[in-house]
């Protein structure tokens, strides 16, 4: 199976391909002196980042830091190794004589960011849709892996529930909010319609909302107390 077929996307330009299998040790060997793929290393950097971020936000309703913590595990060199294992990417890069004796190959940080160049190919080739899909493709698995444990996101959990009852509607009212900038103190009420199914506060809105959905769930007997 060819590295296309293993992608699952095929190359108008195979010159991006090429590019971003190109290491930099064979660049610097090579007497046409190709060109590496650094530069789409930086480029697939920033569109990786945008395209988990995009999912992440759509996905869980969590505040900001919460949302960075998830965001660098995706991103992560370890999982991109991970990820770059599953389709076999350092079987096909292009190494010099010295980095292939040294092992390049099963490098963590040069198949990692030869994962990272292999994004920008795409998104040259075809555009930000397929660079998306190929990405999500091995970020929702992990995602799935990596907050199983990390955190329980209450709201999504609730919204899941509430959403077999189309007729219903989950609103979050703020009733309180006091302290200085710097020490902000937020109340939120969940609502199931008009009637009240839980209270949240913390240091943040969002907080406050994940501890009102908690303690509704509790109340629904989904969750243990």
């Amino acid at each position: 199976m060819s590295l296309e077929e293993r992608i699952q996307y095929t190359f108008k330009n195979p010159q991006y391909l090429r590019r971003a299998l190109t290491h930099s040790s064979y660049s610097n060997e090579s007497r046409e002196k190709p060109e590496s793929n650094e530069r789409m290393e930086f480029l697939g950097d920033a569109i990786l980042s945008l395209a988990v971020s995009d999912y992440i936000f759509h996905r869980y309703h969590l505040d900001e830091g919460d949302l960075t913590r998830i965001r660098a595990g995706i991103v992560c060199e370890k999982s991109l190794f991970r990820f770059a294992q599953e389709i076999k990417l350092g079987e096909e890069l292009l190494l010099g004589k010295g980095e292939e004796q040294m092992g390049g190959r099963n490098r963590a940080s040069i198949v990692s960011d030869a994962f990272e160049a292999l994004i920008c190919a795409i998104y040259l080739d075809g555009g930000f849709e397929p660079a998306r899909e190929f990405i999500l493709r091995f970020a929702t698995e992990e995602l799935e892996r990596s907050t199983r444990h990390a955190f329980v996101d209450y709201k999504t959990m609730l919204q899941e529930i509430i959403q077999q009852n189309p007729e219903e509607k989950v609103t979050y009212v703020l009733v309180g909010e006091e302290g200085p900038d710097h020490d902000k103190h937020f109340e939120v009420e969940v609502r199931l319609n008009s009637n009240v199914i839980g209270r949240g506060a913390s240091h943040s809105k969002k907080g406050a909302e994940q501890l009102a959905a908690k303690e509704a769930l509790e109340l629904m007997g989904e969750l243990k107390g």
